[in-house]
């Protein structure tokens, strides 16, 4: 069968409606639970000793594993074995409004986490870039760098 008989015959049979989950690695994990519940005030929804912990953002959750671990090591769900693994530093944006970026700017300023880049995007509309103790690039940003309204985030704090 040719290619594009295959594409057309793989149409999705419903659009996707958002992100559910997304992870970034970290070998200290209780650095990173510190970091993201003191500076982002995420709350910890579940949490494995040396292998991962969670977070409740919004509808969705972020997750933090230790590749050391899950990379080679499987976990067991519903009987099968899933793998978590990736190296080096990752990035993350989490949503939040333009007008929020300068009360965000002082409160990781208050908690010594520097910032790196504060970016005006095109669309008029901004986000601050800094690290967390992993090295992984994390972003506050408005949804209006990618075209969507920011009246379509009720509902969606953390």
């Amino acid at each position: 069968m040719a290619a594009d008989s295959i594409l057309r015959s793989a149409a999705i049979p419903m659009p996707l409606t958002g992100v559910l989950e997304t992870c970034v690695y970290a070998t200290d994990l209780a650095a990173a639970e510190r970091f993201y519940t003191d500076a982002l005030g995420l709350s910890v929804v579940g949490r494995a000793a040396n292998r991962h912990v969670f977070f409740r953002c919004g509808e969705g959750v972020f997750l933090v594993f230790n590749p050391d671990v899950t990379a080679v090591e499987a976990t067991a769900v519903g009987g099968v074995g899933v793998l978590h693994g990736a190296r080096g530093p990752g990035h993350v944006a989490f949503r939040v409004r333009d007008d929020e970026i300068p009360t965000w700017r002082e409160r990781l300023r208050a908690r010594g986490v520097a910032i790196e880049a504060e970016v005006a995007w095109p669309e008029g509309a901004r986000s601050i870039y800094f690290r967390d103790p992993a090295g992984n690039s994390v972003e506050l940003a408005s949804p209006r760098i990618w075209g969507i309204a920011e009246g379509a985030m009720d509902g969606a704090g953390s």
